[in-house]
């Protein structure tokens, strides 16, 4: 199975980050002792998603490794931070401010109350914002992919195994089947689109045809590989 590693010790990498928020929010308000305490929880999350990917980079002979210095892999780690914080304090000012430091660093807005699924990928994810919605796992965006809900409240729903690629969206009232991948461009704002499909084109006139792709196998690592 391997063995996880990380570019920067537990406490150098609870530094690092915390002199990243600083420097970024120099209110003199950072929680340090809340960011450590949450250090070990977040990494042992990115390590459970590590091993599930298939990601040229994130992995080396001896297994998957955090980079701090990967920004794709910090935007993954950030989230997973902030959102570490959201849940084990009432104060939400770190968890802005980690959510704040991955927009500025990577241009990616995802909130810390959104739940991103255990195991997902991000790659050259500028412009990205994953909204609310259903997700699940084996989820991965590139670069300007949109999710969110509509003006009247509706989410997405989204299977296993969905690969969303430059510049799609999926907006609102869309349930999306098992093992999908939307199409660079595309824009899904309401309806559904099949298990095993491709998805192409704008609404309201979006295509779909059968993919023999799968996203897990491609991308990630099913359950029983590991």
């Amino acid at each position: 199975m391997g063995v996880f590693s990380t570019s920067l010790a537990v406490d150098d990498l609870a530094s690092y980050i915390g002199l990243q928020v600083k420097n970024f929010f120099p209110d003199g308000n950072v929680d340090t002792r809340e960011l450590r305490a949450s250090m070990n929880e977040a990494l042992d999350r990115m390590e459970y998603c590590l091993f599930r990917t298939n990601i040229k980079g994130f992995w080396h002979t001896s297994g998957p490794v955090y980079n701090h210095l990967n920004t794709d892999q910090h935007a993954m780690f950030l989230y997973f931070l902030s959102n570490t914080v959201f849940n084990r304090y009432d104060d939400p000012r770190l968890s802005d401010k980690i959510y704040g430091l991955n927009k500025a660093l990577h241009g990616v807005d995802i909130f810390y109350e959104v739940c991103l699924p255990a195991v997902f990928a991000l790659m050259h994810p500028v412009g990205t914002v994953l909204g609310r919605a259903s997700y699940s796992d084996f989820f991965i965006a590139y670069q300007n992919v949109s999710v969110g809900s509509d003006l009247d409240g509706n989410t997405p729903v989204f299977g296993e195994g969905i690969a969303m690629y430059g510049g799609s969206r999926v907006i609102g009232n869309v349930k999306v089947g098992d093992n999908c991948l939307i199409s660079a461009g595309t824009g899904v704002l309401r309806g559904g689109i099949p298990t095993n499909s491709v998805a192409f084109g704008q609404h309201p006139k979006v295509q779909t045809k059968e993919t023999r792709h799968s996203v897990i196998n491609d991308i990630f690592k099913p359950l029983s590989r590991l």
